[in-house]
């Protein structure tokens, strides 16, 4: 009979394991969903693009749905890690708009995901479609713009800018930051300097 510390041991390493299929499945998810669509992502793909087994990623993540919802929440916390964490760097108000928008451009240009923007390729396909990933979705895109127009209001505060209506400011700025990440999948080298020139726009010193 195993011991109590042997059945642990196996049971952390069955986790660990698990932990790890995951992360490769989720890393080739959001490519997959970037490039397409998250309605693009299936078990079958997954397996053949990992090669992983179909049944133990069905194992992990049970349904299409939860899949999909898995992929939405990687995607935020690559979103994170790689815009809004580092960013904090900067002290609040015009400084860490700036950076915020530079880490966004790196993001797109030196795309942190196959497709370029997460939000940018997945939006369009969900925003009529009720249920969780579509709220997930929108989670994710208000978190942002509020983030944007938090800031603005920073801004506004220090006397860095002029009074403005941050949240149609912050609304524009994510606009604009969209449609870039369609001008640089069709290869325009200017799509990261117009961003620029938008948020300057904003930053009108008072």
């Amino acid at each position: 009979m195993e011991s109590s510390a042997a059945t642990a041991a196996v049971t952390d390493k069955r986790l660990l394991r698990g932990a790890r299929t995951r992360q490769v499945v989720l890393a080739r998810a959001v490519d997959i969903a970037s490039l397409e669509n998250l309605e693009s992502l299936s078990f079958g793909r997954l397996a053949t693009d990992s090669g992983l087994s179909k049944a133990g990623i069905q194992t992990l993540f049970r349904t299409k749905e939860m899949l999909q919802l898995a992929t939405v929440d990687y995607a935020r916390d690559r979103f994170i890690a790689e815009i809004t964490q580092p960013a904090r760097a900067k002290p609040h108000g015009a400084a860490r708009l700036r950076e915020l928008i530079e880490r966004w451009i790196d993001y797109a240009v030196t795309p942190v995901f196959a497709g370029g923007c997460f939000q940018a390729a997945n939006l369009s396909e969900f925003d009529s479609r009720p249920g969780p990933v579509r709220d997930a979705l929108v989670r994710n895109q208000s978190e942002w713009v509020g983030l944007l127009s938090y800031e603005l209001g920073r801004a506004v505060e220090a006397g860095e800018i002029a009074p403005l209506d941050t949240d149609l400011a912050a609304f524009q700025i994510d606009a604009v930051l969209r449609s870039a990440n369609t001008a640089l999948r069709l290869d325009d080298p200017t799509a990261a300097d117009k961003i620029r020139r938008t948020l300057e726009s904003f930053l009108t010193p008072r």
